[in-house]
């Protein structure tokens, strides 16, 4: 088993391909680019990929190898970022509750949530 610790490279990667959704939505051609396609399909089109990534994701960590582990994810992470672009929701946001959680067990953070 490998550590997941690689932040630097992820978040060039992840920064890239945030750059790379912005510029499809703006560019707005559904006929070039999947990206805008399914944004314009809006939020509940983009809520089903991602539910449909995750269990390809979730299927390939029950019974794939670790590359295609990594595709799944990495397919994941694209169709989570399209879907935040979606309902206007940015990656300063996604960070902001991500450090709110830093230093608190998981255990302790759900516990704490309260209904919307």
């Amino acid at each position: 088993m490998t550590d997941l610790a690689s932040p630097a490279r992820l978040s060039a990667a992840l920064a890239h391909l945030a750059e790379t959704i912005d510029a499809r939505a703006a560019e707005g051609d559904a006929g070039k680019s999947w990206t805008a396609k399914l944004l314009a399909k809006g939020p509940d089109a983009c809520a089903a990929k991602v539910a449909e990534e995750g269990g390809e994701l979730a299927e390939a960590v029950r019974r794939e190898s670790d590359a295609r582990v990594a595709s799944e994810a990495a397919d994941v992470l694209y169709h989570v970022l399209v879907a935040l672009r979606s309902r206007g929701v940015s990656l300063d946001d996604v960070a902001a509750s991500l450090e709110s959680r830093q230093g608190t067990s998981g255990i302790d953070e759900k516990a704490a949530r309260k209904p919307d």
